[in-house]
């Protein structure tokens, strides 16, 4: 496998990712008999993504599975070497070490996912035997399979609600299966519909780099505060602006993940003053400082 001369150190224009904090994961998707079995623990998309390369000579927590639409790349698995093309897709089980990496010249657009639970080792192994029980495959382009993966980044990307990671998750069988039976996978798709709650959290998502108060958010959505703090709470679990800061913390990730920012320059895009506040609630809300976070790459 050639590598690259310079890998990927600040990201992709345009590119998307949701690494879902891992207390979340403990507390709500594998203590949850519903989705337990199968749930996502990181999501996002590259477009063009030049010098992106990982090597985990150990493997992942997770299993993960990359599709690629466009460009191409390497693989390497078990000592195996694959070409990656427009259509291609590689699926590679949890604590199997590999190496990949998009081509200098033509680099991949890919969407990817990680994804533990249960029963997930089954299934990665029925994804695996319907391609000759390879770790790669071919699928012809499929607009519903983009849609499938866009809806659920977007509800993980507007909280961890209780019901926002059911729908992502449950939206995973699904997702998996147009790998597994793509014979069988349909091109029908229905609207999304959004209620206040849904409303509001857009604001908070548009205002992200504002301090906003309870009083500013239910007035946006034509509620009284006491009314709204009720309903916002029974519907996603958390008070309105504990999941403000939930999604202050998500951005702060994209932040360090994709950007050279100092700390400081991110607390100040997200509203936040006093640097030293930010990094308390980073550490509280990941379970890890704001740098140990950026040294600690997960995709």
């Amino acid at each position: 496998m050639q590598i690259a001369s310079n890998r990927k150190k600040d990201g992709f224009e345009g590119q998307k990712a949701v690494v879902i904090p891992r207390q979340i994961l403990a507390k709500q998707c594998a203590k949850n008999g519903i989705i337990s079995a199968l749930y996502i623990t990181d999501i996002g998309f590259y477009p063009k993504a030049r010098f992106h390369y990982r090597e985990r000579l150990s493997g992942a927590d997770q299993h993960i599975l990359i599709s690629c639409i466009e460009g191409r790349g390497q693989l390497k698995i078990k000592k195996k070497h694959y070409s990656i093309e427009p259509g291609d897709f590689f699926i590679i089980p949890a604590h199997t070490g590999h190496t990949y990496i998009a081509d200098e010249h033509d680099p991949w657009t890919i969407y990817w996912i990680h994804f533990k639970g249960v029963n997930s080792g089954p299934i990665v192994e029925l994804i695996m035997k319907q391609f000759q029980n390879t770790h790669k495959g071919f699928l012809q382009y499929n607009e519903e399979r983009i849609h499938l993966f866009t809806q659920i980044y977007a509800h993980l990307e507007r909280g961890y609600s209780n019901d926002n990671l059911l729908y992502a998750n449950m939206c995973l069988w699904q997702y998996l299966n147009s790998f597994s039976f793509s014979d069988k996978f349909n091109n029908s798709s229905q609207p999304e519909t959004f209620n206040a709650i849904e409303c509001s959290i857009e604001y908070m998502r548009n205002h992200i780099e504002e301090m906003l108060t309870l009083q500013d958010v239910a007035k946006a959505v034509n509620l009284s505060s006491s009314h709204f703090s009720f309903l916002f709470k029974k519907e996603t679990g958390f008070p309105p602006m504990e999941y403000f800061n939930h999604l202050k913390i998500q951005k702060a990730c994209q932040f360090l993940l994709f950007t050279k920012l100092r700390i400081k320059e991110i607390s100040y895009k997200l509203g936040m003053e006093d640097p030293y506040y930010f990094s308390r609630l980073f550490t509280k809300i990941m379970g890890l400082s704001p740098i140990e976070y950026r040294e600690k790459k997960v995709h």
